[in-house]
């Protein structure tokens, strides 16, 4: 029953996966059939020159239908992506993640060029998805790439979310928090359609907002830092940067209310609550009762253990819990993983103890990213069973002891529990499906 199980639950993140592909969800957004998009067909018609674009893990995608759809009135196009493809018409700049580079930094002065080249009637497409943050980077004056870096990085140990960590990154930035916008030329349109890895869909915080306002400021920058225990060791240019900015001696990223924002329009064009929907209509159709939980965005630890007793819990013959999200992980340990793995290990934790209730029931949860890259690693998360701790200690693993050491990957890999998808050209967060039968 458990490899019948394995086989469903990976149908059911197929069924995800294909939901969020992003070229038909560009389809429908050119035709004006997304909440938003209405406008979008007339925009095109009445467009001079297009300007095109395109940063994030689905960049190459977005980047090739787009293409596609705006014939020849598209004049300039490139795209800051994980890999070099080549497409016809597209200039690729195979940029770095979740770490910027030097190619990051290129990709950012690309995209700043094509807005400042931008004239009256044309229009600029922006094409962010998840990741966009890192593959466009442009450190404010005098803030060097390291420094940026070593700021990210304290930041993503002490698990910061990632409307904080692109809070601090936008300003210590020339190109987000507005800044894109800001550097094209007054008559000249701006489109950005957002495929959105930020649960929620908050604009400000897809791509660390380049075309959208950003309500943050640097006193809350500063505030996030501190909290997050990562000012004393900021490098420091950033932290004379930010305090600079507290006093009014640097100016603050692009606010609501600013005229340039009447010529921008951003649409998202999927999301997490796609994938979400798409998952949950799968399983009805493979004859589970489906239950969509709202805990995975949260301490991956606790996630996984509580996504596991509620599983437990239900009691259909055939019963699935379905959940989008981001957990976040505290890195304690040396060991290898990413944040759906640690949170999969922990319910497999879980489903072990439940396991040996009085009436035993077959269960399998899985936890992946649906943009197939789960942390350092490469797997998009792990697929656990009530039998996968007892099948570790046969093996001579210590499942605690690998939860504490922050190295799921080692785990899942002796097991043959990772789920290896390879890149899958989309980004909306994580998914975490959970079945269970009687």
């Amino acid at each position: 029953m458990t490899e019948a199980l394995r086989r469903d639950l990976r149908r059911i993140y197929d069924a995800a996966i294909a939901a969020v592909a992003p070229g038909p969800l560009i389809d429908r957004a050119l035709d004006g059939s997304i909440a938003g998009a209405e406008s979008i067909p007339e925009q095109l018609r009445q467009a001079h020159r297009i300007l095109l674009i395109a940063a994030g893990k689905a960049a190459i995608p977005m980047a090739k239908r787009l293409i596609a759809r705006c014939g020849a009135k598209l004049d300039t196009a490139i795209a800051a992506a994980l890999d070099d493809t080549h497409i016809a018409g597209l200039t690729v700049i195979r940029a770095s993640h979740p770490m910027p580079d030097a190619a990051s930094m290129g990709a950012a002065q690309a995209a700043l060029d094509i807005a400042r080249s931008a004239e009256s009637g044309d229009l600029v497409i922006v094409a962010l998805s998840g990741g966009a943050s890192a593959m466009l980077a442009m450190p404010a004056a005098g803030i060097s790439l390291d420094d940026k870096i070593a700021v990210t990085r304290a930041l993503m140990n002490s698990g910061a979310s990632i409307h904080e960590l692109n809070a601090v990154r936008k300003h210590l930035s020339s190109i987000k928090g507005g800044g894109l916008l800001a550097a094209t030329t007054a008559d000249a349109s701006v489109l950005t359609l957002a495929l959105s890895d930020v649960i929620g869909n908050d604009l400000a915080t897809i791509g660390s907002g380049p075309t959208v306002a950003d309500p943050t400021t640097f006193a809350e920058a500063v505030t996030i830092m501190k909290r997050r225990k990562a000012w004393g060791r900021a490098p420091e240019a950033v932290r004379d940067r930010l305090e600079r900015g507290v006093a009014g001696e640097i100016p603050e990223t692009l606010k609501p209310g600013d005229p340039r924002l009447g010529r921008s329009m951003t649409v998202v064009i999927g999301d997490n609550e796609t994938a979400v929907a798409a998952a949950e209509r799968k399983a009805i159709a493979l004859g589970y009762r489906v239950t969509r939980w709202n805990g995975l965005s949260t301490d991956a630890e606790s996630a996984g253990r509580a996504a596991a007793a509620e599983l437990m819990r239900l009691d259909s013959p055939r019963a699935c819990i379905v959940a989008g999200g981001e957990p976040v992980v505290t890195v304690r340990g040396r060991g290898r993983g990413g944040r759906a793995q640690h949170c999969a290990l922990a319910a497999a934790l879980a489903l072990a103890s439940a396991a040996g209730d009085e009436e035993r029931r077959d269960a399998a949860l899985l936890v992946a990213g649906t943009d197939g890259i789960d942390g350092p690693t490469d797997a998009a998360g792990a697929c656990v069973d009530t039998t996968t701790v007892e099948r570790a200690r046969a093996a001579g693993l210590d499942a605690e002891r690998a939860l504490a050491r922050n190295d799921s990957y080692t785990i899942f890999r002796a097991l043959d529990d990772l789920l290896i998808t390879g890149a899958t050209g989309t980004n909306v967060a994580d998914l975490l499906i959970g079945i269970v039968c009687a």
